[in-house]
């Protein structure tokens, strides 16, 4: 059964944004009221309860800042790591990066225009996501921390992937730990394509891998999943995560499992359309064009993220009809205003 979207509205602080999986979380007064801009959907699968969560964060920070965060939990207590990752990341994140402009206060208010004619008064994009990676950074290792002393709650096998994206106007801040993904939809002369934002970090990468080994973590897949590779302790056969970054799961950081994420920059332009974040119950069985196609045909904003939910577990139901299937989120965040464009799909 999917999960409801659920809409509130209150200052930015540490919150609970409720029991729902799926949040979607909007800055709003009596005098101005903002308009959808996109959807979130999560469907549990059936390997127990749905341990994903997700936040679609409108009006963070300001008036055109968005907040985009999807988190796949993983061990007895992702369930729990997931959400409490997702209720404290967006806070934790914006002060992080209020607490680095008030540092630098002289170098943010200096006016340069470079050879790219960035108008006066405006931050050189490199200069500004140099800060955005910092905070980025220092955010994920505070969450990691504060995961590792929760009172009564064992994370040692227990951890959560994260998957997020800050839009400030046209600069997008890309932040990926694990194998959740992000892909944009962007409009070319032959039709609508998909351009993947984020790198799947799972142990099967050398570089993961290479880092894994010299932290004696062993690297190596099942008999039965051959072309699945996971992380393993030293002398042990546990506990075989999948991915290489991850929160939590503290027997394996001593072991080449970080929280660090891999931070990146995109500067929007008119052709680019949408945002799509997903757990990886989705990428497994959808390919990342096939699911821009979905959301770029949905009948609107609000039914985008549910019809690639839907379709990923119609997909699972075709492609592997005796496995367990995942749980299934789904984040899409539309760029500008929708106008039905009639594009075709590129060819793959």
């Amino acid at each position: 059964m999917g999960i409801c979207i659920s809409i509130v509205s209150s200052e930015i602080h540490e919150t609970d944004y409720g029991h729902e999986n799926a949040v979607y979380y909007e800055e709003t007064n009596s005098f101005n009221e903002t308009q959808r801009i996109g959807s979130v959907y999560s469907q549990q699968g059936s390997k127990g309860s749905n341990q994903d969560a997700a936040i679609l964060y409108q009006g963070y920070g300001m008036a055109d800042g968005t907040f985009c965060g999807v988190f796949d939990g993983h061990g007895k207590n992702g369930h729990i790591v997931s959400r409490f990752v997702r209720n404290h990341l967006p806070s934790l994140l914006l002060n992080q990066r209020n607490d680095l402009t008030k540092n630098n206060t002289v170098a943010s208010n200096v006016k340069i225009r470079n050879r790219n004619k960035i108008a006066e008064g405006e931050l050189v994009p490199q200069k500004n996501f140099h800060k955005q990676k910092e905070a980025c950074i220092s955010a994920f290792k505070v969450i990691d921390r504060k995961i590792k002393h929760l009172e009564n709650l064992d994370c040692s096998c227990s951890g959560t992937t994260a998957v997020v994206v800050v839009r400030q106007g046209e600069d997008l801040v890309i932040a990926n730990l694990g194998d959740s993904r992000a892909v944009l939809g962007t409009v070319r002369d032959d039709g609508i394509m998909a351009v993947q934002l984020t790198t799947d970090l799972k142990p099967g990468l050398p570089s993961e891998a290479d880092r894994i080994r010299k932290c004696n973590g062993r690297v190596g897949a099942l008999k039965e999943e051959p072309h699945v590779q996971r992380v393993w302790l030293p002398h042990d056969d546990t506990p075989g995560l999948a991915m290489s970054r991850a929160f939590g799961d503290f027997l394996l950081k001593n072991h080449g499992l970080i929280a660090l994420p891999d931070v990146s920059y995109h500067r929007l332009t008119p052709n680019d359309k949408f945002l799509v974040l997903a757990t990886d119950g989705v990428w497994d069985v959808l390919k990342n064009d096939h699911v821009i196609w979905i959301v770029h045909s949905a009948e609107n904003e609000e039914a985008a993220a549910k019809a690639v939910v839907e379709a990923a577990v119609a997909a699972w139901k075709q492609k592997y009809p005796s496995s367990r299937r995942d749980d299934c989120t789904v984040l899409c965040l539309f760029l500008q205003k929708r106008i039905q464009q009639h594009c075709l799909p590129l060819k793959t």
